[in-house]
C-alpha cells in the first residue's frame, strides 16, 4: 500500500481552484474510510458511493482502511464532483494501476453501479487543468464536448468508473469526440419590421444597444413594452469569441448549459417580480450566479418595476455602475461579471393610464407619488435612456408602410460598435467610459459646455446625469458616423435624459 495524490478542483465564483485529493490505505480488520479537509454533506457521503461503485467496478478495498484528505484543508468543499478523483485514488493507493493518475485532472459524480454522471462547470475545470500544466482531464462522456472548448488538453471521456480505472491500466481507449462548433444565432423572436409605430421607442433601443446604455420604457399597459424589450436582443451585435466563451462557463457552472456547445446568442434573462434577492445577484454558501451575472453580455429585462420589492431593486446599483457584483461571505468575497444591458418597463401608475390619451387615471395623486417612488432617484439616476411608451391611435401604427428589420438596425449598432472598438483598443462600449475617457475623445467647446450648464441648472441634474447625458452624445455621435459630438446629439441625448415617469 502507498500514498497516492490525485488532482481536481473546487468552484469558486466562477473559477475553479485546485484540489489535491490525498489517500492513504493499509489493510485492516476492521476497514473504515473517513474524509478529512472541511467536506459538506455530499462529499462525506461519497465513501458510500465510492465503496459501493468501486465494488461494482470490479475493485476490492473492503480491507482497508483508507484516510482521504481533501487539500488545502481550510476551502470549503462541496458537490459530488470529488467521487471520482477519490475512487481513482484509492485505487492508485492500492498499486494495481499502470500510469500514474496525477498527471490528469479529475471530476465526476458516481452512481452506485460505477456510472459516471456529469457534473456542472467542466469547462471551469478544464480551464484549471490547462492552467496547472496537466496533461489532460477525466470526466463523464457528457462534458467532454464542453471541456473540448479548452484547447492543448487531452480530454479522457468515460462513462463508467470501471472504463477509468482501464484507461490507467492501459487497457481502454478514450471515446473519440469531435471539438464542438459554437451554435450559429437564431433568428430573432421577435422582429422590428413586425413592431408598427413606436418610432422614439424604437430610436432609443438603437441608441441603448450601439452604446450599451440602460433604458426605462414607462407608458400605459398595452403600448408594447415588452415586445419592445424582447426585441432588442435582435439588434445587439453578435457576440465575439471570448464573449461567448465568458458566457457559456457561466451558464454551466449555473448548471443551465442545455446543449453541450458554446454558447453564441446573447443571454435574455426576464425574471418574475416575486426573484428574491439571493436569485437576483447570486448566493449561497459558496456564491452561485444569480440573473444580473446570467445576463453577462446580454440583456436583463425587469417587467413591472415597481412590483419587485425595494431591497432588489437597491441591490441593482452598484453592478450597474461596476458592471461586476462582489458577493462576500465569512471567508472570502466572490466577484461576478455583470456586464448586461438593463432594460426595466413600468406603468406610470397603479391604474397604469396616466398620460393615455382616452382613458382617465382613477388613482389618487397620493397613489401616484407613492407608486413612483418605489424607484429610487439613485437607480434611476443609473438608467441613461428613459423613454415614454405612448398609446397609439390607428392613424399612428402606420400600417403597410414597410418596418425596418431587425437585421438592418444591427448593421448600424455594429458599426457604431466597431467604432469604440476601435476607439478604446478593445471591447467596451462607451457606456462604459469614464470622464477620462469622455475628456480625452469628446471634448466640448465653449458654447456646448454653456448648454450643459444650463441644462444642469434648468432640469437640476446631477453630475452622475450629466456624465451618463454625454456617453449617450457619444453614442450619437458613433451612429451618425462622426468623431465629434455635435449640439444636435446633446439635444437629443437630453429629451432621454428626463423622468418619463412625468409625462
Amino acid at each position: 500500500m502507498a500514498l497516492s495524490r490525485v488532482v481536481s478542483g473546487a468552484l469558486v465564483g466562477l473559477e475553479a481552484v485546485r484540489v489535491e485529493i490525498e489517500v492513504d490505505a493499509y489493510k485492516c480488520e476492521k476497514p473504515f474510510l473517513v474524509i478529512v479537509g472541511l467536506p459538506d454533506t455530499a462529499v462525506k457521503e461519497a465513501k458510500d458511493r465510492v465503496f459501493t461503485a468501486v465494488k461494482n467496478s470490479g475493485g476490492d478495498i473492503s480491507s482497508l482502511a483508507c484516510t482521504v484528505n481533501l487539500a488545502p484543508a481550510d476551502l470549503k468543499k462541496e458537490g459530488s464532483a470529488y467521487d471520482l478523483p477519490i475512487a481513482i485514488a484509492l485505487m492508485a493507493s492500492t498499486g494495481t494501476l499502470k500510469y500514474s493518475p496525477s498527471d490528469y485532472l479529475m471530476v465526476g459524480e458516481l452512481g452506485l453501479g460505477g456510472d459516471l454522471r456529469p457534473i456542472q462547470g467542466a469547462l471551469a475545470y478544464t480551464y484549471l487543468a490547462r492552467d496547472l500544466g496537466m496533461k489532460g482531464v477525466v470526466l463523464a462522456k457528457a462534458n467532454a464536448k464542453e471541456a473540448l472548448l479548452v484547447p492543448g488538453l487531452e480530454v479522457v471521456a468515460v462513462t463508467t468508473l470501471k472504463e477509468a480505472i482501464s484507461y490507467f491500466h492501459g487497457n481502454f481507449k478514450p471515446y473519440t469526440l469531435e471539438k464542438t462548433n459554437s451554435s450559429h444565432p437564431k433568428e430573432p423572436a421577435v422582429d422590428f419590421r413586425d413592431i408598427f409605430g413606436q418610432i422614439q421607442a424604437k430610436r432609443a433601443l438603437e441608441i441603448s444597444a450601439a452604446g450599451g446604455h440602460n433604458i426605462l420604457l414607462s407608458g400605459p399597459p398595452g403600448t408594447g413594452k415588452s415586445l419592445l424589450a424582447k426585441a432588442l436582443i435582435g439588434i445587439m451585435p453578435e457576440m465575439s469569441f471570448d464573449e461567448s466563451l465568458e458566457v457559456t462557463k457561466i451558464y454551466s457552472i449555473a448548471g443551465q448549459l442545455q446543449e453541450a456547445s458554446m454558447i453564441s446568442e446573447r443571454p435574455f434573462r426576464s425574471p418574475h417580480h416575486t426573484v428574491s434577492y439571493a436569485g437576483l445577484v447570486g448566493g449561497g454558501s459558496i456564491p452561485r450566479p444569480g440573473e444580473i451575472v446570467l445576463s453577462h453580455h446580454g440583456v436583463l429585462f425587469l417587467d413591472e418595476l415597481p412590483e419587485f420589492s425595494r431591497s432588489v431593486l437597491e441591490a441593482l446599483r452598484q453592478p450597474l455602475e461596476d458592471r461586476a457584483i462582489t458577493i462576500s461571505r465569512s471567508r472570502a468575497a466572490t466577484r461576478f461579471p455583470c456586464s448586461c444591458l438593463f432594460v426595466a418597463a413600468m406603468n406610470p401608475c397603479p391604474c397604469g393610464y396616466l398620460g393615455h390619451p382616452d382613458k382617465p387615471c382613477r388613482d389618487s395623486k397620493l397613489q401616484i407619488d407613492r407608486y413612483q417612488k418605489k424607484i429610487s432617484g439613485p437607480l434611476l439616476d443609473r438608467i441613461d435612456l428613459h423613454v415614454w411608451v405612448a398609446a397609439m391611435k390607428s392613424t399612428d401604427m402606420a400600417f403597410g408602410t414597410q418596418q425596418e428589420s431587425s437585421s438592418t438596425i444591427r448593421e448600424r449598432v455594429s458599426k457604431a460598435r466597431e467604432r469604440q472598438r476601435k476607439r478604446f483598443g478593445k471591447t467596451k462600449t462607451n457606456a462604459e467610459m469614464s470622464s477620462k475617457d469622455l475628456g480625452h475623445y469628446f471634448a466640448l467647446d465653449t458654447q456646448q459646455k454653456a448648454f450643459i450648464e444650463m441644462a444642469m441648472d434648468q432640469l437640476n441634474l446631477s453630475l452622475r446625469s450629466v456624465h451618463r447625458l454625454l456617453k449617450v452624445a457619444a453614442t450619437l455621435a458613433d451612429l451618425a458616423e462622426t468623431d465629434t459630438i455635435q449640439e444636435t446629439h446633446l439635444l437629443e441625448a437630453l429629451s432621454y435624459r428626463q423622468n418619463a415617469l412625468q409625462e
